[in-house]
């Protein structure tokens, strides 16, 4: 069989170093208080996942991490943006309530139109683009009914899907858009319903096994060809190398204590140049 030629498009990101990164509290299940944290090495393996996006050409934001609030290297969390509009997270936990501020300052600063999510919504974690589509998680961190302002916000069609793994506690790490067309995803992370409506909406995807989506395989981020993603999901890679993408292995065991991977560090502001 002939080889998919993938197209690598130019992206913009948005990022936040890992300055206060430390797991003192635990809000999902790798995350575990007693266990050292090493934030030297955590610096180390967010700034190679950032230099591995600008020598693949995109650019990248950087959003200064405030003091005492560990979690907000996961920029994925903070917010939703297509074009001129963000959609700022409502976190879940209070642990995680301040970070908000902090976006909604800066989109306000970069001149965006801007709101807070008026329920529960934890930005890109529970909100993926895939072609005309916003697929968007829920079950353990995102309100479901959140689904309808997001929709009414951005003028998208929202696609509903139900977490059951609390392993799997985002969508962002049971699932990943890699083109227009072609997403990966964890079928056992999801219910019944929800893999019904990936396989017609997806049928060529790629799926996980177990072993990949507990090495947090699916925390992925591509541009349509290039994939980074963290180490250790061998089958992914084969199964990415063998649809025409070429992958990047990133070392995210430091993170990946506080259950984040590389997608969870990187916030797509889709559609801005």
């Amino acid at each position: 069989m002939e080889t998919t030629a993938r197209q690598a498009t130019a992206r913009h990101y948005l990022m936040c170093p890992p300055t206060h990164f430390d797991v003192t509290y635990s809000i999902n299940p790798w995350m575990d208080p007693g266990k050292p944290t090493d934030q030297s090495i955590a610096m180390d393996q967010w700034q190679r996942i950032h230099d591995q996006l600008i020598d693949l050409g995109h650019t990248v934001d950087v959003i200064p991490p405030l003091e005492g609030l560990p979690d907000m290297v996961f920029a994925a969390n903070g917010a939703t943006v297509y074009g001129d509009r963000a959609l700022v997270a409502r976190f879940r936990f209070p642990e995680r309530d301040a970070e908000s501020a902090g976006y909604l300052d800066w989109f306000a600063a970069k001149g965006l139109k801007i709101r807070q999510a008026a329920l529960e919504n934890e930005g890109e974690g529970d909100y993926l683009a895939a072609g005309p589509w916003i697929l968007a998680g829920n079950g353990f961190r995102t309100d479901r009914r959140s689904h309808v302002e997001t929709e009414e916000y951005f003028g998208r069609p929202v696609i509903g899907l139900t977490l059951v793994n609390d392993k799997f506690y985002h969508l962002d790490t049971a699932l990943s858009a890699l083109d227009d067309r072609t997403i990966m995803y964890y079928p056992a992370a999801f219910t019944p319903g929800s893999q019904g409506i990936l396989r017609e909406l997806f049928p060529d995807a790629i799926i996980a096994d177990g072993d990949d989506a507990e090495a947090f395989g699916l925390n992925a981020v591509s541009d349509g060809k290039h994939v980074l993603m963290p180490e250790g999901a061998a089958n992914l890679v084969a199964q990415l190398r063998a649809a025409g993408f070429e992958s990047f292995g990133m070392d995210v065991s430091e993170l990946l204590r506080a259950g984040g991977g590389v997608k969870c560090c990187i916030l797509e502001l889709h559609n801005q140049v």
